[in-house]
């Protein structure tokens, strides 16, 4: 199993966990609701999970201009 960090933003890849034996308790994704959970983490057929989070870059953005984080992209 895999876990990919990838922003939700700009899609850049930020990261990668190859674990079978690391729990989701040990990620943190304990911490998340059933809401945060549905929106942050998707899994693909072959059982490795993808965490949309926030990179550095677009971070700054959305400080800067909140509203930006209606638009599609930050960037256009």
């Amino acid at each position: 199993m895999a876990i990919e960090y990838i922003c939700r933003y700009c899609h850049v890849h930020m990261g990668r966990i190859d674990s079978e034996t690391l729990t989701e308790s040990e990620l943190g994704f304990d911490q998340l609701t059933p809401e945060e959970r549905k929106d942050i983490i998707t899994s693909d057929i072959f059982g490795n999970y993808h965490v949309h989070i926030v990179c550095e870059s677009c971070q700054e953005v959305l400080e800067g201009h909140p509203e930006r984080a209606l638009l599609p992209s930050l960037f256009h």
